[in-house]
C-alpha cells in the first residue's frame, strides 16, 4: 500500500487500498489498518484541514481497525 505523507500534528501519514476498502494511517505512535472503509472518507481525511479532527469524528470510532 502506497502511504502519503500528510501535513498534521497527530497523523504521520496515509494509504488507501480501493479493492479491500482498507485505510491505513501511521500516527506518531503506531500504524493502524481501518476496515470497509469507503473512498470518500479516504478522500475526506485527505482534504481535511485538521486530520487528526477528521480522523477522531468520521474514523476512529465508525470502523472495526486493528494495529499492525
Amino acid at each position: 500500500m502506497n502511504m502519503q505523507y500528510v501535513s498534521s500534528s497527530n497523523l504521520v501519514a496515509v494509504g488507501y487500498d480501493p479493492t479491500s476498502q482498507t485505510l491505513r494511517i501511521q500516527f506518531h505512535n503506531g500504524t493502524y489498518d481501518y476496515f470497509n472503509v469507503p473512498s470518500q472518507i479516504y478522500q475526506g481525511l485527505l482534504n481535511a484541514g485538521s486530520k487528526g479532527s477528521y480522523h477522531a469524528r468520521f474514523i476512529k470510532d465508525s470502523y472495526r481497525y486493528r494495529r499492525v
